[in-house]
């Protein structure tokens, strides 16, 4: 899942270097950090969070299959 959101947000940002992404474990639930240069931060989160939405959807699909519950906090 890790994977997946840094692909996702390298392929939006401008400035894919400075892409972060760290995975958080808190029992049964996986948080996900992104972090992104300031610049980036409107491309990832989108108009009216279109992008981030998208972006929490694909990461939902992918842990219902793993079975675990995550998150996506943006940063």
């Amino acid at each position: 899942m890790k994977k997946l959101v840094e692909y996702i947000a390298r392929s939006l940002a401008s400035e894919p270097d400075k892409v972060e992404v760290i995975e958080e474990h808190r029992g049964d639930r996986i948080v996900i950090h992104l972090r992104v240069d300031d610049a980036d931060k409107g491309r990832v989160i989108g108009r009216d969070g279109r992008c981030a939405n998208a972006i929490r959807s694909l990461l939902h699909v992918a842990a219902v299959r793993s079975g675990v519950r995550a998150s996506l906090d943006i940063d």
